[in-house]
């Protein structure tokens, strides 16, 4: 009797050993997400400011929604300089995910969709050779130009994909990759 129990805890013993045995010869690399809480892009026309703000204080996962803010309307006829900021604000001191997109250029890539009804246009100003240690010729899309012409409203869409191919013909559908935050602000050209 004594034999067959030595013999299971044995057995047991082997499992439990097998079970948690060292893998880390070929660990696994994760690229987690960025945790995106708050988006404000700002448009610069001279003294002509306009800030759009997506704040969603519990998470893409929580049970509200974002509060969108739009500070006010767009000038007909102007070109504005565009700049987005990125925050995590579960974190205190909130955290500049910026900071990450710039280290990883060449895996992240804003995207403006601009809706038929608005009359405006939109052109990336910067890339990925703006953000050492990349070096890449890639559009980032962290500031952009929005062109307005006559008075209409309609969408502005600000989109961040993680991973797109590089180079892609600018659309969302090309590019492929993960969004990591996408955001729609109601728009006025006056």
């Amino acid at each position: 009797m004594n034999t067959r129990k030595f013999l299971s805890m044995l057995a047991i013993a082997g499992l439990f050993a097998y079970s948690c045995s060292d893998d880390d010869d070929n660990p696994t690399v994760v690229n987690e997400e960025e945790v995106i809480t708050t988006m404000t892009v700002t448009l610069t026309a001279g003294t002509d400011v306009v800030t759009l703000t997506s704040r969603d204080l519990d998470g893409p996962d929580g049970p509200n929604a974002p509060v969108i803010t739009v500070s006010g309307p767009l000038t007909a006829n102007t070109t504005y300089t565009g700049e987005v900021s990125l925050l995590n604000e579960t974190e205190t001191p909130a955290e500049n995910v910026n900071e990450e997109i710039e280290e990883e250029a060449d895996e992240h890539q804003f995207f403006y969709d601009v809706a038929s009804t608005l009359n405006a246009t939109t052109a990336y100003t910067d890339t990925e050779a703006d953000y050492p240690p990349n070096m890449g010729t890639n559009p980032v899309g962290i500031t952009f130009s929005l062109v307005t012409t006559d008075a209409s409203t309609g969408s502005l869409t600000v989109t961040l994909r993680h991973e797109p191919k590089k180079p892609n013909d600018g659309t969302l559908a090309d590019a492929g990759g993960d969004t990591d935050i996408a955001q729609s602000f109601d728009l006025t050209i006056q």
